[in-house]
Parts: structure tokens; C-alpha cells; sequence
């Protein structure tokens, strides 16, 4: 199973099927990565000999933002927004969809479960 910037690729799926799995590495990236490492994109990745690994690893490094660094610059960013009080930030911090979806319906994502309106039981008490 190869082993890539400390993720564990499926040793069964081609190349570039598995990249993908690195946070921050899409289909479009992962194939523009092998182009450059020129590896064939149908080899599947228990075939990668370690030198096409390396390759590979070393344009990851050099060219993109991934897995915790990409995370942190993401938390980043909305913290920033958080902070100075924008629309984005208070939308993030109340935990509600940020880029104007309705919310009278749906956005059950952003906001959970949908909270049970109690409802009131009938006395069983016998009349007479």
C-alpha cells in the first residue's frame, strides 16, 4: 500500500483514482501531477515502483497546499471572518449555510437534526 505525505492510498485503485484521497488533491490535480511525474495515470498504485512514489511525493510538497497545512489556512480564514464580524463569520459561527441558501427549508447539514416540538398528552383521568 503506498504511502503518501503520511496517507495510505488503495493499493487496488489506478493512480489516479487514489490521489484524490489526499485532502486537497481532485481528480483534474491528481492528473496533472502524474503528467508532470510522468507516470502512466492507468498503473494502480501497489504497482508504483518507490521512485515514481518519490516523484510524486516531491511535486506534492513542492506545488500544493494539502492535508493540515490546507486545513489550517482553512480554519484560517474563517476564523478571520469570525473575527472581524462579517455576515460570512456570524453565519459560520451560528453554524448556518454562509452562501445565501434558503434556510426556512432544508439546509439540515448546516443546522442538524430537526429539534421535536413537544407534544401535549391527554389525561387519562376517568370522568364521572
Amino acid at each position: 500500500m503506498p504511502r503518501i505525505l503520511g496517507i495510505d492510498l488503495p493499493k487496488e485503485k489506478r493512480i489516479d483514482a487514489a490521489l484524490p484521497y489526499i485532502y486537497g488533491i481532485g481528480p483534474t490535480t491528481a492528473r496533472r501531477i502524474l503528467d508532470t511525474a510522468q507516470v502512466n495515470h492507468n498503473k494502480r498504485a501497489k504497482d508504483l515502483s518507490e521512485e515514481e512514489v518519490s516523484k510524486i511525493t516531491g511535486i506534492i510538497q513542492k506545488n500544493y497546499k494539502v492535508e493540515g497545512e490546507l486545513r489550517q489556512e482553512n480554519n484560517q480564514n474563517i476564523r478571520r471572518l469570525i473575527d472581524i464580524g462579517s455576515y460570512r463569520g456570524l453565519r459560520h459561527k451560528k453554524g448556518l449555510p454562509a452562501r445565501g441558501q434558503r434556510t426556512r427549508t432544508n439546509a439540515r447539514t448546516r443546522k442538524g437534526r430537526k429539534a421535536s416540538v413537544g407534544t401535549i398528552k391527554k389525561s387519562t383521568k376517568a370522568e364521572g
